[in-house]
């Protein structure tokens, strides 16, 4: 070994060892991201959020309705669970119209459209029949049914709408009929309209506004023309807005915007303040289940438009969150069955379902807080209502079976086979063992088309 310049002994050098990467830092955050991440992409997340989201919002409302009505019931000399009891009928009616519609064909729910639309149609008109239409808080739009039953034809008629709109729009996309602005507007919007007529006869603005709505909804995701969709909205807004002028009624909740005092000169905001006063009483946690002071005839309509209100007060900021997070979560599942889809009849109906059930939850929502007027709409699957309820549960049929007939969602169930019944040719039970989600996910993504998203 040479000796160093110094002539003194060499000096040895340490060799250098190869720098080995660090493992990256385990971020909980990211690990938790990505777990979400992984469950949102996974074909049946959409179809567990509308059948989850639904039945809690719907059991929660039934809760919210005994608890909200039980005053309101007892002023009226009747037994304390009456509205209970009609919501729990309610309810049971509307979920074999739920599972039926989730089982119905495709083809079935196109078929049903123009008989739902006459029906919805005919129903209206005879709202207007003297003797056979009710008036209910000045509006003529109810049919008694014969002793505490009465139907609200109106509440059919965005049902009616969804339906045969999607199946209108399907049909002229499926002959390129869309590109020309006629076959885009007519027949949709003079029938809409029409629907619209015969809902303001009886003075329900608020219905006129989410059937409204579902319109522009269908117009939008049929890919109307800026020009067409602007001309058609400023037609509607103006039309409103004479409506709004012409009416002492409607002029005085648009005046209750932000009002703080229950009687402000000649406007009554009574309902409105009372709402606001419900909400801030609630705190975080709420007073507790039942222990509402509002419902004590302070507030109007404590289980039908104005419930958010009493469920702010019983189970405070927690509570009203959690309802918004559901109405969130099936709005979003919605959008996305309507994004996902190659059906352009399950992407119109699905996105009018979707725009309809969030337009309503807002405007509700809204008036409540007092970010917008009173519109008198119920708060869907959670407001008293039988009328109100039917059709919506209906319509959340259709979007699970929308979500279910997703090609992915079609591979995924058909992998999960019943644990009883399997049986081979000699009679003895196939034991196939757990099945892992990776191979149900490996046969999903195989039998995925190439235009599938």
């Amino acid at each position: 070994m040479p000796g160093s310049r110094t002539g003194g002994p060499p000096v040895q050098r340490a060799v250098r060892r190869p720098v080995t990467p660090r493992p990256p830092h385990d971020n909980p955050v990211r690990r938790l991201h990505a777990r979400v991440q992984k469950a949102w992409d996974r074909p049946l997340t959409a179809y567990y959020l509308i059948l989850g989201g639904s039945l809690l919002i719907t059991v929660l409302g039934l809760v919210m309705v005994y608890s909200a009505s039980q005053i309101t019931a007892l002023q009226m000399s009747l037994p304390g669970s009456y509205f209970f009891r009609k919501q729990l009928l309610a309810a049971a009616i509307g979920t074999g119209l739920l599972l039926a519609a989730s089982r119905m064909p495709i083809k079935l729910h196109r078929a049903l459209a123009y008989p739902i639309l006459a029906g919805a149609v005919f129903l209206m008109a005879l709202v207007q029949v003297p003797g056979i239409g009710v008036a209910v808080n000045g509006n003529q739009n109810w049919i008694a049914l014969g002793g505490s039953f009465q139907i609200q034809p109106s509440e059919f008629g965005k049902l009616a709408l969804v339906l045969w709109g999607a199946d209108l729009i399907a049909r002229k996309q499926d002959k390129k009929l869309l590109n020309q602005w006629k076959h885009m507007l007519v027949p949709l919007v003079p029938v809409a309209f029409m629907l619209l007529g015969l809902i303001m006869l009886g003075g329900d603005m608020g219905t006129a506004i989410i059937l409204s709505a579902i319109l522009f909804g269908l117009l939008w995701l049929a890919g109307a023309p800026t020009r067409l969709f602007v001309g058609v909205l400023s037609v509607a807004g103006l039309i409103g807005l004479a409506l709004i002028k012409t009416s002492e009624n409607r002029m005085a909740r648009l005046a209750c915007l932000g009002a703080t005092e229950p009687r402000g000169g000649s406007v009554d905001c009574w309902q409105a303040v009372h709402g606001i006063y419900a909400l801030a009483s609630g705190g975080i946690f709420g007073s507790g289940l039942g222990a509402s002071v509002e419902k004590w005839g302070q507030l109007p309509e404590a289980h039908t438009d104005f419930i958010f209100a009493v469920t702010g007060e019983e189970l405070g900021l927690s509570g009203t969150l959690s309802v918004l997070a559901l109405f969130a979560a099936l709005g979003y599942a919605g959008i996305r069955v309507a994004g996902r889809t190659e059906d352009p009849f399950v992407r119109y109906a699905a996105g009018g379902v979707t725009t309809w059930i969030t337009a309503q939850a807002v405007i509700n929502i809204g008036a409540v807080l007092g970010l917008l007027p009173i519109a008198g709409v119920p708060l869907p699957l959670f407001s008293y209502g039988g009328s109100a309820l039917l059709p919506t549960m209906f319509a959340i049929g259709l979007l699970i079976a929308f979500a279910r007939d997703e090609p992915a969602a079609r591979a995924a169930l058909s992998v999960r086979q019943p644990r009883f019944g399997r049986k081979r040719a000699g009679g003895a039970v196939r034991d196939r063992g757990p099945r892992r989600w990776n191979t149900m996910r490996r046969r999903a993504n195989a039998a995925r088309p190439s235009g599938e998203r």
